[in-house]
């Protein structure tokens, strides 16, 4: 970027901190920055770079100058004055919020101090014909699988919920965390859904108390002629959603933390576009809540609150803004009887503090809305008496508008009790809510007792269900029932040796031992007992077998001698493990490479490995397992052979290039990709080539040449790539190489045909090239040219 004839520069965060160094070359006259609570924390990388830039004037636009605590709204007044407000402890002491609540000069102080810096606006005051929003809380029973996985929930840390165990602060948060996804859907845990075969049908709806609400309110809402925007903290919820959209063949939007810039703008383009077909937008609430214009929907669902009401705030805002022509209405889904309730309840009063202090010009004190542990616990235990008192589905089955006449006369009756409360009454405000406090009892508070003894509030657990697992009749059905014994097993002569298939021993050894082993049992008057297994076959199999016995005969002197022998002359050192060494050094470096096949074969001369490897390819169908053994050993020569195809065809195209570095193109096709640029591409290639694509541990090495090239010193997307990203865009570059070599080989090929020349064919001769005929011709030119220079003379 240079100096030139341009007035303004518009840009992004991520490119201010990607070309920093350029942005601070110049003296700027103004500096505006828009959601200007991502500075709220002046630690983050952001702040740090925009306070280095040199600027005369500043501006900051925010919806939420203060999301939580008076240290955000000191680092905003920080980056725009930082002499006057230069100390954070200093700023903290002079607006003290207990000092604050009792002295009004204080408030007025404030008010004074701030009134130069904040130029505040509402929309109602900006855009008089916007119509204020409609929130009504929804409230939904649990499905029966909802409860029974609440229900194990629950029970894997019930000493917790009772407090007769160590309360940890981590594990109350994981106890909360795994209630919430319950209340969900119970899909988000592993193994809840039925399957395989998986399918997405009835049971991803019936399975889940606020599907079936959402399944009731969307065909409602599309009658309307409305659009809706779905919340979710919960990016997996969203996949959930996904799939009941594309099974209900609702035309939906997606929009969450991992979706790229390109198509974060799309999507919301073709939602916002002129007679848009999209009719749901599913966003995640952090990601989905900030930065994005979505006026043209008129229906909000938060399908699950964040802790935080700012950010559910936020997300309203996405459809509640200057544009929107209708009235926006917002539905928040709340699970009755469970953690959702009180979590839904503290953000209700944590939001209306904020209003009472923050918005009278004073300031939030960050300790009360901090959760601590007994406000944890009292949420685990919200409701759990009440789940475990059932199993059965809590959904009900009334028709969409009685769901919503009943959850708009709750909201009503939950705001009229919240603006009962005053601001003291607000700060006191637990989770449990009593009307008098049950700590207290003749006078005296037992708060600080149960503390000490323990278990304060027992929750009863479900009784536990035993299953019949004993039946009078059908044990002495199973005592009674008379089965056949199962067949013992065959005799062997005792100190037989044990031979292995794989020592490759001479086949006649085995008819020796196998005859040895026959007349043994002869011997003893075995008898072959009828194997059912066989089927039809098992009468003749018995025969053959007991036939053999019948007629063995014992081993002469000279067949023990030849048996002796023939002991000798297989493998005899070679191991169970030896053979495993060989199996996996052909599969590593392919059935040709003795020279490392010994190598992996320990205790072993290549001497032996390769007189070894020769009976092996000789006598290998002889193996039990030798479908499996080929199977391995033929996937890793086809390996092999992958790699040598990869290294030829890179060779190929470096060899087309004398600067690969800078010459060498790509041929994209249509699989160029949004994400890297062919400069980083090609450096890629080269590289690869030059480290060597077969060499362990190369895109490691890879990785490291990216961060250390001067080339690539700004390019924060390339430098953070993991060496698998990297491995996954080097396959895809391979793909694309190997096809452009074929295709300039197959090019090559018939530039080469059409340089051949055509044959000359006669009716009745045989054929013969023209070259040929050519050169016939011309000597029988020259013999008669011959001639009759001898005539003349």
């Amino acid at each position: 970027m240079m100096p030139g004839e341009w007035d303004v520069c518009i840009t992004s965060y991520e490119m201010i901190i990607r070309e920093k160094s350029v942005f601070k070359k110049f003296n700027w006259r103004y500096m505006v920055v828009d959601e200007a609570h991502r500075i709220k924390n002046e630690k983050s990388k952001l702040s740090e770079i925009l306070r280095e830039f040199k600027t005369t004037n500043r501006l900051l636009l925010t919806g939420t100058p203060l999301q939580n605590n008076l240290h955000e709204l000191w680092s905003l007044l920080n980056f725009l004055l930082p002499d006057v407000f230069n100390s954070a402890d200093d700023f903290d002491a002079w607006f003290n919020t207990n000092l604050c609540l009792g002295d009004n000069a204080l408030v007025e102080r404030l008010h004074a101090v701030l009134k130069p810096f904040l130029l505040r606006r509402l929309k109602s005051e900006v855009e008089k014909r916007l119509k204020p929003k409609k929130e009504v809380k929804v409230y939904v029973g649990l499905s029966k699988m909802q409860r029974e996985w609440y229900t194990k929930v629950l029970m894997k840390d019930i000493d917790i919920v009772n407090g007769a165990g160590k309360i940890e602060k981590m594990r109350l948060q994981n106890i909360l965390m795994q209630l919430r996804k319950c209340t969900n859907h119970p899909y988000l845990f592993d193994g809840a859904e039925p399957g395989p075969p998986y399918t997405t049908d009835e049971h991803l709806v019936y399975n889940c108390g606020k599907l079936v609400i959402l399944d009731k309110l969307l065909p409602k809402l599309r009658e309307q002629g409305s659009r809706v925007l779905i919340f979710s903290q919960m990016t997996r919820m969203l996949d959930i959603l996904e799939d009941y959209c594309l099974w209900r063949q609702y035309n939906y939007c997606r929009l969450d933390g991992q979706t790229n810039h390109e198509d974060r703008q799309r999507q919301i383009n073709e939602f916002n576009e002129d007679n848009s077909a999209k009719f749901v937008f599913m966003l995640s609430t952090r990601a989905g809540g900030l930065g994005i214009n979505l006026a043209t929907a008129d229906v909000v669902i938060i399908y699950d609150s964040d802790w935080n009401p700012q950010m559910d705030l936020q997300a309203m805002d996405r459809a509640h803004r200057i544009g929107q022509t209708k009235q926006v209405r917002v539905f928040r889904f709340i699970t009755e009887n469970t953690v959702e309730e009180k979590i839904v309840e503290r953000a209700e009063v944590k939001l209306r503090l904020d209003k009472l202090v923050i918005q009278q010009g004073r300031l939030a004190d960050n300790k009360s809305t901090t959760l601590n542990k007994d406000e944890m616990l009292n949420m685990i235990r919200h409701g759990a008496n009440h789940v475990f008192a059932s199993k059965d589905s809590e959904i009900t089955d009334e028709d969409i508008d009685t769901i919503l006449q009943k959850g708009e006369a709750k909201t009503a009756e939950l705001n009229q009790k919240f603006e009962a409360l005053g601001e003291s009454s607000l700060r006191n405000f637990t989770v449990d809510t009593p009307s008098e406090s049950v700590y207290k009892f003749e006078g005296e508070d037992y708060r600080e007792k149960q503390k000490t003894t323990g278990i304060g509030h027992w929750i009863e657990p479900p009784k536990r269900e035993r299953k019949a697992n004993y039946a009078v009749d059908a044990y002495f059905r199973e005592a009674l029932r008379v089965s056949e014994p199962k067949a013992p097993k065959a005799p062997r002569p005792p100190k037989q040796p044990i031979v292995q298939d794989f020592q490759f021993f001479p086949p006649r050894l085995f008819e020796l031992l196998d005859q040895e082993i026959y007349y043994f049992r002869k011997t003893l008057g075995y008898k072959v007992p009828k194997n059912s297994e066989l089927g039809p076959e098992a009468s003749k199999q018995q025969k053959e077998e007991q036939r053999k016995i019948d007629d063995s005969e014992p081993l002469t002197e000279d067949e023990q001698q030849e048996k002796e022998n023939l002991l000798t002359q297989g493998f005899t050192n070679w191991t169970k493990r030896d053979f495993n060494q060989f199996i996996k050094a052909n599969e590593k470096y392919g059935r040709d490479d003795i020279e490392n096949i010994a190598k992996e074969v320990e205790g072993k001369t290549p001497e032996e490995v390769m007189e070894y490897s020769a009976v092996f390819w000789e006598r290998c169908h002889e193996l039990t397992d030798i479908d499996r053994i080929m199977a391995q050993i033929e996937r890793g020569e086809a390996k092999i052979q992958r790699r040598a195809s990869i290294k030829r065809a890179l060779d190929a195209k470096m060899a087309r290039y004398r600067a690969p570095f800078h010459q060498l193109r790509i041929a994209y096709g249509t699989n160029k990709g949004k994400n890297y640029m062919e400069e980083e591409d090609r450096f890629l290639v080269c590289m690869l080539h030059k480290l060597g694509f077969d060499r362990e541990n190369v895109y490691e090495e890879l990785r490291a040449a990216i961060r250390a090239s001067p080339q690539f010193r700004f390019d924060w997307f390339l430098k953070s790539r993991t060496a698998m990203e990297l491995q996954r865009r080097c396959n895809t570059l391979i793909t694309l190489i190997e096809r452009e070599n074929q295709e300039l080989e197959e090019k090559e090929k018939a530039e080469r045909k059409k340089k051949l020349p055509k044959a000359v064919t006669m009716p009745g001769l045989p054929t013969q090239p023209l070259n040929k005929t050519g050169q016939k011709r011309k000597n029988d030119n020259s013999i008669g040219n011959v001639e009759k220079k001898k005539k003349k003379k």
